[in-house]
């Protein structure tokens, strides 16, 4: 797997609001906005919903899903931002990479919510910073090219 380039992963480790497409079982689109962390070293999004919301059926084991991540705050002259899509990961990967924890470490105040924590391996990023000249973008994808 290729590694992450650096600016992107502080990107992701300073932000926190990702908004996520689901395709359902008839190809329509479902977006979500949710709290995330990052773990840089599996390329992994982690997430935590609520049991019982309409996306829970669609975080099953291998769909496929896409996103966006902007900043805390927006600049316009200077907006940054993410696109990406991964592949929800098994609950096994997420126990033995202990997920969990990395979650509640970010976000300790989510232990009081009821839910589940559910992950995203990433399989490709397209970070725009505006900072370096309009449209700048860089690209990284999982696989070797």
């Amino acid at each position: 797997m290729n590694s992450i380039p650096d600016k992107l992963k502080d990107f992701l480790k300073e932000n926190k609001v990702s908004t996520v497409c689901f395709i359902d079982h008839e190809n329509n689109p479902y977006c979500i906005n949710c709290f995330y962390t990052f773990d840089g070293k599996s390329c992994i999004l982690i997430f935590k919903s609520s049991i019982g919301t309409t996306h829970q059926k669609f975080t099953k084991p291998a769909a496929c899903i896409s996103g966006t991540i902007l900043p805390n705050e927006i600049d316009t002259l200077k907006l940054k931002g993410i696109q990406f899509t991964g592949k929800i990961i098994e609950n096994d990967e997420i126990e033995s990479l202990q997920l969990n924890s990395k979650y509640l470490k970010k976000y300790p105040m989510s232990i009081a919510v009821m839910g589940y924590i559910w992950a995203v391996r990433l399989d490709f990023l397209k970070f725009t910073d505006n900072t370096l000249g309009f449209g700048n973008k860089t690209i990284w994808t999982a696989k070797q090219q």
